[in-house]
């Protein structure tokens, strides 16, 4: 699975754990929803920034979303 998949498959699943909508955390992380869509769906790679913007929404260290091995 590449970096992007795995980063897709994180981001969603920390979401729906925090009970968050796509459109919710687009706004707490200052990023359009769409742009949500397409990073849960492998279509964009984040920058290093938004990675680190989502991960403090969410809650998690920037290296959950990126962990292969994280479930």
């Amino acid at each position: 699975m590449e970096i992007r998949e795995v980063f897709a498959r994180n981001l969603r699943q920390q979401r729906q754990r925090k009970n968050l909508s796509q459109e919710a955390l687009a706004h707490e992380a200052g990023v359009d929803r769409t742009y949500i869509s397409a990073l849960e769906r492998s279509v964009y790679a984040a920058s290093i920034d938004t990675v680190a913007k989502l991960a403090r929404v969410l809650e998690v260290r920037p290296a959950d979303l990126l962990d292969p091995d994280s479930r």
